[in-house]
């Protein structure tokens, strides 16, 4: 047969054949052409037994990896941008909040959750925790942002000694505390029924009066994906009120907004409410606040604690009267300039039916005006065509510290721009925005339609998300992206604001993935295409139950674990006789312990050769379960390999388990 011939055969090449003939035991000429058939023949089936034993020795070295799994690391590499919060870098690495806290505070770096480290900093502490750091090159839209930012600060800082305001008071807590229904006990309105599942979805801004003096108030969705929004809400806030319900104490989210306060040095008096609950307990709210050196006025301290009830409508009057009291005291600094152009702070932006593109704005300096001209990031987004205020009635100016809602965008502004009107309009960019359907200026890009990371090795769940608003749109992604796991995923095949049209369902059909409405509807046409197309539209008015959805999901598509367990080890004393498919051998255990139904492996010469399942085990004339170590027994076994005396034997048990999806700080409900 020809070299060649029997290379190909053996699917591979003539020079690693040749190569590898003396380690089988043929002795080959090294320019030889030509071998004898029966030669040939030899060398089939000797490579075929090296290839088989390649295999053993593959599987079981795969096997005894499954255990140390956990120890070895994949790829430690992150890349950062110039600043970014604890929370932030946190995620980036892909560990606990605990464990970098840990680190910071054993590098004597004391910072809260939402506190931004620079760039130096997070990469030292990267470092430390075993991560190789490489610095993000900033997009120019964050950079325009970071400017804008710098720029409202400077306008702030030159208007201290103008004209007093009216205060911008956040309201801050865990969520089901009652926050709302503190607002709605406020202003007199019914704003909890208009919320789904009685939590706020998004944030509002409304202005009332107390004896004659108006307070705007900013209400903060309190669950746990609004983070991102109730940290911007603290940045354009003067005074903070904490609500924390009596019965239930200091929450996650309560310390959270502790956090975001004390970062943004804001003045603020703790809402204690719940009164008339059964459960209400005072003094051991105090007590856990105390814990975190917020110390109440009764206790000697300066934290002002007023006990309410938003049910019920009592305290309330108090409250406002701190509120005030507050406010003088805080009024050096609560001061605009309403004779310069406006600017002031996005903080809802969605698309109406209606209207299309619209905003809440919060002036913070300057007065707004019906006719003036849009500036955000140096760029051109329209002209002021009406504005409305919180209870819906038309106004032509908004002075300092007055929310509105802007109708004349050329495009969704995100929640957190800064809005400035120019002095001179001709400085700001002219951009062609996209359709204002897609609500964030960026294009809904399909990725492959396949169900798995080729390179990570990930099952991936495709969804498309579609939102009301910007503010719930960004805060559900940004759970999205608190997924990481090393076997399952989320991959987001498109995003968008407004309902979910037919090219939402072309996207989700070409790459399997699940539609999430949230806040919104499919078109008529989309919806009987999406039947057609076999596609699943979720909608929910809750983003938790959005996330419960995807992680259930998650939940399925997670492998089981493969778990070996290594069990003892036996030398071969006899091979009695030949079974059908199997031999029975007696052996003396050596190590440990073997079991029935247990499979080994064969060595011999500290080679491996083969394997086999045990059937049956037995000590003398009994049949046993196991056997330890010192036990002379028979083994009746199935397997291809017969085993002969000397050999030893390793024995092992494999499972594969159902696992429980864990995230960390995220379990469905």
């Amino acid at each position: 047969m020809n070299l060649t011939e029997l290379a190909r055969r053996l699917r591979t090449n003539p020079e690693e054949l040749r190569l590898k003939l003396p380690e089988l035991g043929f002795s080959v000429g090294k320019k030889a052409i030509k071998i004898d058939n029966r030669v040939a023949s030899q060398i089939q089936e000797a490579w075929r037994e090296m290839k088989r034993r390649e295999r053993l020795e593959e599987k079981m070295a795969w096997q005894k990896a499954q255990g140390e799994k956990k120890d070895i690391v994949k790829d430690k590499k992150v890349i950062l941008p110039s600043v970014l919060s604890v929370r932030e870098f946190a995620e980036r690495l892909g560990l606990p909040i605990a464990r970098v806290m840990q680190e910071m505070m054993r590098s004597g770096i004391l910072a809260s959750l939402n506190e931004r480290i620079d760039f130096d900093t997070a990469a030292i502490l990267a470092g430390d925790l075993g991560y190789e750091c490489a610095r993000e090159e900033a997009a120019k839209g964050e950079e325009a942002q970071e400017k804008d930012l710098e720029r409202l600060e400077e306008v702030l800082a030159l208007d201290k000694g103008a004209a007093p305001r009216p205060p911008v008071v956040v309201v801050m807590g865990h969520v089901d505390h009652g926050k709302t229904k503190l607002l709605d006990a406020i202003r007199k309105t019914n704003v909890m029924d208009t919320e789904t599942g009685g939590i706020t979805q998004h944030i509002g801004a409304y202005t009332v009066a107390h004896q004659g003096k108006p307070i705007t108030f900013i209400d903060t969705p309190g669950h746990e994906a609004f983070t991102v929004m109730r940290s911007r809400g603290a940045k354009v806030a003067d005074i903070a009120i904490l609500v924390i319900a009596a019965d239930d104490g200091v929450q996650p989210q309560t310390r959270e907004a502790i956090d975001i306060i004390q970062a943004a040095k804001m003045p603020f008096v703790v809402a204690l409410n719940k009164m008339d609950m059964p459960g209400a307990n005072k003094d051991r709210v105090l007590g856990e606040l105390a814990e975190r050196n917020l110390i109440p006025e009764e206790w000697g301290g300066k934290m002002i604690v007023i006990p309410i009830s938003a049910k019920q409508g009592t305290g309330i009057d108090k409250l406002l009267e701190m509120l005030t009291l507050v406010s003088d005291m805080e009024k050096d600094h609560i001061v605009a300039d309403p004779k310069r152009p406006a600017i002031g702070t996005v903080i809802d932006s969605k698309i109406d039916k209606g209207q299309g593109p619209v905003a809440t704005v919060l002036v913070q300096s300057g007065t707004l005006r019906v006719g003036d001209v849009l500036g955000v990031r140096g760029v051109l987004y329209g002209k002021v065509r009406a504005m409305l205020d919180w209870t819906g009635a038309e106004v032509e100016s908004a002075e300092p510290s007055v929310p509105v809602k802007v109708l004349g965008w050329k495009a969704n502004p995100s929640v957190g721009d800064v809005m400035e009107v120019p002095e001179d309009a001709k400085h700001l960019k002219k951009q062609k925005f996209q359709s204002v359907r897609s609500g964030l200026n960026k294009e809904m890009t399909a990725t492959k339609a396949s169900g798995s990371d080729e390179e990570s090795g990930k099952k991936l769940l495709p969804i498309l998300v579609k939102a009301d608003v910007l503010g719930s749109l960004e805060a559900l992604l940004g759970l999205l992206d608190r997924i990481v796991h090393e076997d399952v995923g989320v991959s987001v095949v498109g995003r968008g604001l407004g309902n979910v049209t037919e090219s939402d369902i072309a996207v989700a059909q070409s790459t399997g993935a699940v539609i999430y409405a949230f806040g919104v509807k499919p078109t008529t046409t989309a919806e009987a295409l999406s039947r057609d197309a076999n596609v699943e539209i979720k909608r929910e008015g809750v983003i938790y139950k959005i996330v419960d959805d995807v992680l259930v999901r998650l939940q399925k598509l997670l492998p089981d674990a493969y778990i070996v367990r290594e069990l003892g080890e036996m030398e071969v004393l006899a091979n009695f006789r030949k079974l059908d498919g199997g031999w029975i051998i007696g052996g003396r255990v050596k190590k440990d312990q073997i079991k029935t139904l247990s499979k080994f492996r064969i060595f011999r010469e500290d080679k491996i050769i083969g394997e086999g399942k045990v059937d049956k085990i037995q000590i003398g004339m009994r049949e046993v379960k196991k056997a330890q170590p010192g036990e002379e027994c028979g083994v009746q076994y199935k397997g291809n390999v017969k085993a002969e005396v000397g050999d030893r034997l390793e024995f092992y048990e494999e499972e594969y388990q159902g696992r429980k999806l864990q995230i960390e700080g995220m379990d469905a409900r």
